[in-house]
């Protein structure tokens, strides 16, 4: 069977068709009528003998074949583009589309406004903006680049330290005033700590350093959940001690709402890195990108008192 001219075609629109999930919005997308649609992903299906689509009378979803084929799509038209924008020019305006992932505090609040200042300097490029609760696997071909927190995965991707950052503990004085403030990190026990479950950290357990020596402390408490901004807020309202980056809780230290605890020991690092495929080494979109995260992190950050004193 050989190829057809129109592949790239054919994958662009099978791609467009899977992140739309329905015929109706895709024909929208394209400006064409939904039998169209579906006649094009029938012939696409007759080509390839297999089918790609589950249909219902609402939606549709991949077959385990749509998955495979989306997959190899999406890294295809990614490796085309960039390697039309390398051919073209090496200093060639940013241009494309590039899919960027981020945590959901973090990313609604200092990823998203910094997307919109990127778009105003770059207007040829198409941003897609998608908040996780966890960040995608390494492999994960859905996204160009992914802002995380912590160590990079592994070595199947590309990283960029944008930011220092730790995880700090700390309660409000109403909570402090009533049980007092922990001295060491076992008396953690004794207190009422608010739990995050986020990624594939142990949920409730505590690791804390001084020097050399490592305690690990179970914790626990009555609140617990997977969004970070929920936990600060009940700290704020006096429910408990919690461990969350400065970032998130930097102007609550500095106007007193929140008291850090255990000053003298260090959680585990959570310095924040862009990451990105090695594909995408040569893609303009996604080095200006990571480029504009990076000054915009050093000019906001100072190395004597991290994000504490410029956040």
């Amino acid at each position: 069977m050989s190829t057809p001219v129109s592949a790239p075609s054919e994958m662009a629109f099978f791609s467009l068709l899977a992140r739309c999930a329905s015929f109706s919005a895709t024909a929208r997308e394209l400006d064409v009528t939904t039998p169209a649609v579906s006649k094009r992903l029938a012939q696409m299906e007759g080509r390839l003998g297999v089918q790609l689509l589950n249909r219902t009378t609402r939606r549709v979803s991949l077959t385990p074949e749509g998955e495979l084929y989306l997959g190899h799509a999406r890294r295809i038209l990614a490796e085309i583009d960039d390697m039309e924008q390398l051919v073209a020019s090496a200093v060639a305006a940013p241009k494309g589309l590039l899919r960027v992932n981020a945590t959901l505090g973090f990313g609604r609040t200092h990823i998203a406004p910094l997307i919109s200042g990127f778009a105003k300097l770059h207007p040829e490029v198409q941003i897609q903006l998608q908040l996780t609760v966890n960040p995608p696997p390494a492999d994960d071909d859905a996204f160009d680049v992914c802002v995380r927190f912590g160590e990079p995965p592994d070595a199947r991707v590309i990283a960029r330290k944008l930011a220092p950052n730790r995880r700090l503990l700390c309660a409000s004085p109403a909570y402090l005033a009533k049980r007092g403030a922990p001295k060491v990190p076992h008396e953690l026990a004794q207190h009422s700590c608010i739990g995050i479950r986020q990624g594939d950290e142990a949920y409730g357990i505590w690791r804390l350093s001084a020097g050399k020596r490592v305690e690990t402390v179970k914790v626990r408490g009555n609140l617990s959940t997977s969004d970070g901004e929920i936990a600060v807020n009940w700290a704020l309202a006096g429910h408990g001690i919690v461990m969350r980056a400065e970032w998130d809780i930097a102007r609550y230290l500095r106007s007193g709402r929140l008291r850090q605890v255990l000053e003298n020991y260090q959680s585990p690092p959570a310095d924040i890195h862009a990451v990105w495929p090695q594909r995408h080494q040569v893609s303009a979109r996604v080095r200006a990108f990571v480029d504009y995260l990076a000054s915009h992190f050093e000019k906001t950050s100072t190395r004597s008192a991290g994000l504490v004193s410029s956040w």
